[in-house]
């Protein structure tokens, strides 16, 4: 059996994930959406629990995924869910000095995040998770 196709075309499925990033953000090029996308995964990641964050992460594109969990201290506390500002403020915290996100940034990923997976399969996980996490993730 051939190795599948979302793994033959990761880096262009990536890459195809960042351009809608970046244009529905307004950047000039990937460069800041990919750091305003991996902030709005690790601001999420850091309020559910590790085995709901790997059932999560299953529903991602490849590069996402692994996105998703580059950097992880598993052994971290939970974070509460919090206001929308509170959380675009922990996005922009990743690589503050290079960090353009908007204030937005949460809804705008959600947005292009939808476009890329099995929103019937993400929309039946979130709801298991509970509302922190449907909001978290509504565009």
């Amino acid at each position: 059996m051939p190795y599948p196709a979302e793994y033959q075309r990761a880096t262009d499925h990536f890459a195809e994930f960042l351009g809608d990033a970046r244009d529905a953000a307004g950047f000039l090029s990937r460069h800041p959406a990919y750091t305003m996308v991996q902030g709005v995964l690790q601001t999420f990641r850091r309020r559910v629990p590790l085995c709901d964050a790997i059932r999560f992460a299953q529903l991602l594109p490849v590069g996402v995924r692994a996105l998703f969990v580059i950097d992880w201290d598993v052994d971290d506390a939970l974070r509460p869910w919090a206001d929308r500002a509170t959380l675009a403020d922990e996005v922009r915290s990743l690589r503050s000095d290079h960090n353009f996100a908007p204030d937005d940034a949460i809804a705008l990923t959600a947005q292009v995040l939808r476009r890329h997976v099995d929103t019937a399969a993400l929309d039946a996980l979130l709801a298991e998770l509970g509302p922190g996490a449907q909001a978290f993730w509504a565009p």
